[in-house]
């Protein structure tokens, strides 16, 4: 039996229907940018692979830091335990991280990283004795996982529609658009949005005004999953003061900006204004091994420094803080931390700024924004700009075909490599979308063979 039909028979796919999909591809090794089939094709990954590969494929560097790793300790239950590689990991992120972040809780992935950060805001009010602060506030369009309390604070969308009875009630503030060229490089004949910007900020501060809201969550600066849309660091800090302003907790989800994705760190430091608690995965361990932290400032630690057990945070994993993953997230940021590193991400920038400079005005080219490594474009369609567009139905095998990894959202193409993509790769990637822009409509916008679901 072959490994399709081994895997058709047993393997239940993310994001994918069971009916009608592709045959997944049978992989066989990576190394750098590249994937290798069974069947000898080589795939450049243009997307990192769901955006947690830094440092690309099967890095030696890192897999020898996993197998000294294992051959030491593999794994303890970390309540009551404790290790060097866990410990030291924490050290050096709360070194690196926006000023003000005390400690680290592990978990698994980004969706519990999540459920952390918003268990620990809920309690912090509880523990305080202030039950009426209940109302959690979040950004329209807004990912933060598929965990129940994740989906919660995410858009209500066909994603979760099965389960929207069973979610918890959420403010939702219109996603604050703005067409500013530090925030989105949008075409100029496009107007700024700045009614919509003040009528979002009116409504936080009608919000903020009650009395009676816990925390604010958000992704600074870039919307992953929505179509990497992005907005402007002014307008954060804006909805940041007035949270703030109220003593609103400030929970920032940056398990796809962080680690130098948006140019810096961290999104956040891009904001005059810190958040409270801040959630990381994805390029935490360089795209090698699940792992998932949550930061918090001593002002959310204090209300837990109490005698009474019941006010514990009474939350855990089997796997939190597993050695093997502390040891891989501590070699990805050995390589992260070095200069050639943060040239090559200079590197990727400028040179997505280059690529949206050359199809900028181009006549399928409904919009194009990029943002430190992370460079997006939408497709001009009959539909408008959505997950669901049914350009989504060609555009991944299109650009599979051609032998690169792009998985576009919808009618949003985007670009978002490994840190060791060489400019020539890149160009790779460039030039399969340029040939797909300058190839008829009807060849995006209106097959239908179906292609993988989100992100």
């Amino acid at each position: 039996m072959s490994l399709l039909e081994r895997d058709k028979k047993s393997i239940w796919h993310p994001f994918t229907p069971l009916k009608g999909s592709p045959e997944p591809l049978p992989l066989v090794r990576a190394e750098g940018v590249w994937l290798y089939t069974e069947d000898g094709r080589r795939i450049l990954d243009a997307i990192a692979s769901w955006w947690v590969n830094l440092h690309g494929h099967s890095h030696p560097y890192i897999a020898e830091a996993v197998a000294k790793q294992a051959r030491t300790l593999e794994h303890v239950i970390f309540a009551g335990f404790t290790h060097e590689p866990a410990v030291r990991l924490a050290e050096r992120l709360l070194q690196i991280l926006p000023n003000g972040f005390s400690k680290v809780f592990y978990s698994d992935n980004g969706s519990t990283a999540v459920e952390v950060a918003l268990k620990m805001a809920m309690q912090y009010w509880y523990n305080l004795g202030l039950k009426h602060k209940k109302k959690i506030v979040a950004l329209d369009g807004a990912y933060h996982g598929d965990t129940f309390g994740a989906m919660s604070v995410g858009e209500r969308s066909p994603f979760n529609a099965p389960f929207d009875d069973y979610l918890f009630d959420v403010e939702f503030l219109d996603f604050p658009a703005c067409y500013q060229p530090f925030c989105c490089g949008g075409k100029k004949d496009k107007p700024q949005r700045c009614g919509q910007v003040a009528a979002t900020l009116q409504r936080f501060e009608a919000l903020a005004q009650t009395g009676e809201v816990a925390a604010f969550i958000y992704e600074p600066l870039v919307q992953g999953a929505s179509g990497m849309r992005m907005y402007s660091p002014e307008i954060l800090d804006q909805l940041l003061h007035i949270a703030q302003k109220h003593d609103i907790i400030c929970i920032a989800d940056e398990v796809m900006t962080g680690f130098g994705r948006t140019g810096r760190l961290f999104a956040s430091e891009y904001c005059l204004h810190k958040p409270d608690i801040i959630c990381l995965s994805k390029g935490l361990t360089g795209g090698t091994m699940a792992l998932g932290v949550t930061a918090c400032t001593e002002r959310i630690i204090e209300p837990f420094r109490q005698e009474d057990i019941m006010k514990t945070f009474f939350h855990g994993h089997s796997f939190t803080a597993n050695p093997l993953a502390c040891a891989a997230a501590n070699a990805s940021l050995d390589l992260l931390l070095r200069p050639e590193c943060m040239s090559r991400i200079s590197a990727i920038a400028q040179a997505h700024l280059d690529f949206e400079a050359r199809i900028r005005d181009h006549r399928r080219v409904r919009d194009v924004r990029c943002m430190g490594t992370i460079f997006a474009l939408e497709i001009e369609t009959e539909q408008q700009t959505h997950y669901f567009n049914e350009a989504r139905h060609h555009l991944y095998n299109y650009f599979l075909d051609k032998g690169v990894l792009l998985r576009p959202l919808g009618n949003v193409v985007y670009v978002l490599p490994p840190y060791v993509i060489t400019g020539e790769e890149l160009q790779m990637a460039y030039a399969v979308i340029e040939e797909m822009l300058n190839e008829p409509a009807k060849t995006s916008d209106t097959t239908h063979n179906n292609a993988p679901g989100q992100q």
